[in-house]
């Protein structure tokens, strides 16, 4: 194919999130000539523009205008809520959204990365075409290419999406107003996190499930108090649920009739039902790529394509475990692995899991029932928020941080923690893991006072204890 010297890149990217962006600068720092192909206007796929950026700066606005903080704090309602519009609440959004956005086209000019807008298919093991907007085509050249298009809320057809009271988890962004009501359809982590934030925001919040078990890859103390805590928060669970008929035919409440008999009325919809990959239009089989379930391109280690090792793929596109922070290492590894640099050659072998509900969770490691499947000795060691007096200041009475150690060498294996500030708080544990240490580390250090460093602190000594009477 007939390509001209000043389309030939030595990587090009397809894709723009935080896989892409991530994967096309690590080539830019390692002076690669790079090309990155976006089909939206702006860079940051789901990661700024409609999914982990937005829903966590829509969550902080949320605990902030609604008074969640103040009543925990003062016992008294300090909201703004009553007179806050749905403008208020996506203001603080729309303002961080952009200045992400500016912020990655920064860092691929500095790195000298070119920058394409339009829609691209592969026209052969290293051509893809780019068809802009307005219709113009031109063909890029890759001696090199990663995939990293990300992926798209699933749509199941009984939910009829051109309503305007039903949403995925893109379009519930984009609100005209906030919802009295509103069902949340499955319980994964996307379906948890807003269901947290609308209720903060004073909805009636109703999660239906098709399973028993909230999060089930969590560890199963935290899953249950994750459970309270929601609850005690105004969510009302339905499980072992599954949507047989969403009616949304007349004007006012939609219907939705459960497999119970039991059936549900409310103003907002918003259905969580999983997500698929953005391969379908990328023409892959002229590559030699055949796509798995869900349009998930199949990688090696190294994040290599399985059937033409000259392509890699990173992010939601190779699916689990689908996070913004996996699909950034991912990227890198595989830039570095494409190029033949040592500069970061595999994933971390600790890869944390953050989860922005209302209270937060974050774990790191092995839970007790895979240390009890395995037969592998520990004990527990556990600290509440409420028995430091940073958790009295941040007015914290729910939060906890569990770490598992291995019983003989008292080597932490597991971290696990529900409360304000989780999903900082676990990195922690995460580094401590990366080193292998054992209690003694936790024993020895000194944290600042007062903070929520010494859950590690009281945490370590609770196991200690047990270890010596046992």
């Amino acid at each position: 194919m007939n390509v001209s010297e000043q389309l030939r890149f030595e990587l090009v990217v397809i894709g723009g999130g935080p896989a892409g962006v991530s994967g096309a600068i690590a080539a830019g720092i390692l002076g690669k000539r790079v090309a990155l192909i976006e089909k939206e206007a702006f860079v940051g796929g789901a990661g700024i523009n409609t999914g982990t950026i937005p829903s966590k700066t829509l969550r902080e606005t949320a605990l902030v205008l609604s008074g969640g903080r103040s009543r925990r704090l003062f016992g008294v309602d300090l909201s703004l809520r009553r007179e806050a519009t749905i403008a208020d609440f996506m203001c603080h959004e729309k303002q961080v959204k952009s200045q992400e956005r500016k912020r990655s086209e920064g860092l691929l000019a500095l790195r000298g990365v070119n920058t394409f807008q339009g829609d691209a298919s592969f026209v052969d093991l290293h051509t893809i075409r780019v068809v802009s907007g307005n219709g113009v085509e031109i063909l890029v050249h890759g001696e090199k290419i990663l995939i990293a298009t990300g992926s798209s809320p699933l749509r199941p057809p009984e939910f009829h999406f051109e309503d305007d009271r039903i949403h995925d988890s893109n379009e519930i962004l984009e609100l005209k107003a906030l919802p009295k009501k509103l069902v949340v359809i499955g319980a994964g982590v996307i379906g948890c996190e807003y269901a947290g934030t609308f209720a903060a925001l004073g909805a009636e919040v109703h999660l239906v499930d098709g399973r028993d078990t909230l999060l089930p890859f969590l560890d199963r103390e935290v899953s249950r108090k994750l459970v309270k805590a929601m609850t005690e928060n105004g969510i009302r669970f339905h499980w072992k649920e599954k949507v047989l008929e969403c009616d949304a035919s007349r004007p006012g409440n939609i219907v939705i009739r459960l497999s119970s008999g039991a059936t549900l009325e409310s103003d907002g919809v918003l259905v969580c039902a999983g997500r698929s990959s953005n391969t379908a239009s990328l023409n892959t089989s002229a590559a030699g790529i055949t796509l798995g379930v869900r349009g998930l391109v199949q990688v090696g280690p190294q994040y290599q394509s399985t059937e033409a090792t000259h392509i890699y793929a990173a992010g939601d596109v190779i699916g689990a475990p689908a996070l913004a922070s996996t699909g950034i290492e991912q990227a890198r590894v595989a830039v570095c692995h494409a190029f033949d640099e040592p500069w970061t050659c595999s994933l971390s072998r600790h890869l944390p899991t953050g989860i922005y509900t209302i209270p937060e969770a974050s774990f790191v490691g092995a839970t007790e029932e895979s240390l009890i499947e395995k037969s592998t000795p520990y004990i527990v060691g556990r600290c509440r928020y409420s028995d430091i007096p940073r958790g009295d200041i941040i007015g914290d009475h729910v939060g906890f941080l569990k770490l598992l150690f291995h019983r003989d060498d008292m080597r932490l294996l597991g971290v696990h923690v529900m409360g304000e500030q989780a999903t900082e708080v676990v990195h922690l544990g995460l580094l401590a893991m990366m080193m292998n240490a054992t209690a003694d580390l936790f024993n020895q250090t000194c944290f600042n006072y007062p903070t929520l460093g010494d859950l590690y602190k009281y945490a370590t000594y609770d196991a200690i204890l047990k270890r010596r009477s046992s």
